[in-house]
């Protein structure tokens, strides 16, 4: 054989060094995840951004070849793993699958979510339908990848296999099992939603932004994911950066919140303000409301409050134990009834939550049984409960 062969099988037709091939693996796998969470995600599933059609198109192909996902069934699943969170019919949820399981065998978890075909139509309403998708990407899936297989080796030659191969485990192993399977297994929490959503860090660049997994579940249909000062969303920026360019367009982001002072009474901005922050309002009560009550317990008994209480069942104070396992549970509900102010508190919580989670459409009624519960909690006693109930009735939305 030749040595332009040789050649050939070394390099393929760009002839890049092992640094050249490393730059064009970290943009080829970034982009991949930008056409993850910013087009399947954030624009197709929430609809918190919509693209240009040439941008759009560009994200739909870059999909096809690198991952064969069919938009509809990626939409269809990730929109039923909001519906269903936590509960034997999520798709991937650690809690019912087990982490180890959604963690390594995120991507069979996904195929086996793609042929409950009754809930690919119930939640993949609105995807793309168009003439492509029906005779290209949809019927003819698995054929992107081997393309773009053809294409490294063309371009690279065999480190090309190497660097196709790389490319087909980022999104299996960055999202089907980091972002389902840690992001609901370990990390820091903003709010304290309904679920075990957790944010991986606070700078979220490595996945697009996907790093911050709980203030996603807390507004689902927010654009943007980042949700304090010091936390980064690359997806946003990019998003921003479209923006200017005129390529997309900004549809729902999180609202802001604001305190008023010296409110009597909760009022219609109040619990306008309350069922969009309702998880903000769960995260104050934990760190104003209980957190500071089980300090001054533990300080009246003399002990430090890690031996007082440790911290997982300190956490599972916020939901009544929900993720706890039975053994433990039934040990924080014997260690809560044997201390009437902690119980008392934790009661207060457990019915606000019930009157931000019911599902009413009777905003007028809804009022009055907030009030009614603010003018219960100030007539406690309980200093730390007055003190939450006076902020409370200050919440509203900030204006933009």
């Amino acid at each position: 054989m030749s040595d332009a062969f040789f050649q050939f099988l070394s390099g393929g037709l760009l002839g890049l060094g092992w640094l050249g091939l490393l730059a064009v693996l970290l943009v080829f796998t970034q982009l991949t995840i930008f056409s993850v969470t910013l087009y399947l995600h954030r624009s197709q599933a929430h609809r918190g951004v919509d693209f240009h059609p040439a941008i759009s198109h560009v994200f739909r192909f870059w999909t096809w070849l690198t991952t064969s996902m069919i938009t509809k069934e990626w939409v269809a699943i990730h929109r039923k793993h909001h519906a269903k969170v936590e509960t034997e019919e999520d798709p991937h949820s650690p809690q019912f699958k087990g982490i180890g399981n959604v963690f390594w065998r995120g991507v069979e978890l996904y195929r086996e979510a793609r042929w409950q075909h009754a809930d690919i139509e119930q939640y993949g309403k609105g995807a793309p339908d168009d003439w492509i998708e029906r005779h290209l990407y949809t019927p003819h899936a698995t054929m992107g990848p081997t393309v773009l297989l053809f294409v490294n080796f063309a371009l690279f030659g065999i480190p090309g296999i190497a660097l196709w191969a790389i490319q087909m485990a980022w999104i299996p192993f960055w999202a089907a099992g980091v972002v389902n399977g840690l992001g609901h297994w370990w990390g820091y929490r903003n709010f304290e939603s309904a679920d075990t959503s957790t944010n991986l860090t606070p700078w979220g660049v490595w996945i697009g932004g996907e790093e911050l997994h709980n203030n996603h579940h807390a507004f689902p249909s927010s654009a943007r994911f980042s949700m304090r000062r010091w936390e980064f969303d690359i997806g946003w920026a990019a998003i921003k950066g479209l923006e200017k360019l005129g390529l997309a367009k900004v549809l729902r982001v999180a609202p802001s919140l604001d305190i008023r002072p010296n409110i009597s009474v909760p009022d219609t901005d109040t619990l306008r303000a309350l069922l969009s922050h309702r998880f903000q309002a769960m995260t104050d009560y934990q760190r104003n409301v209980l957190t500071p009550a089980l300090k001054e317990e533990a300080a009246q008994a003399g002990a430090k409050l890690r031996k007082l209480l440790p911290r997982r069942l300190r956490k599972g104070l916020v939901d009544d134990g929900r993720w706890l396992k039975p053994d433990a549970r039934q040990q924080l509900q014997s260690w809560v009834s044997q201390r009437p102010r902690i119980r008392t508190l934790v009661e207060y919580r457990a019915s606000l939550s019930a009157l931000l989670e019911a599902r009413s459409n009777d905003a007028s009624e809804r009022l009055k049984q907030l009030q009614a519960w603010c003018h219960q909690a100030e007539a406690s006693g309980i200093r730390v409960l007055q003190d939450y109930s006076a902020r409370l009735k200050g919440y509203t939305l900030a204006a933009h």
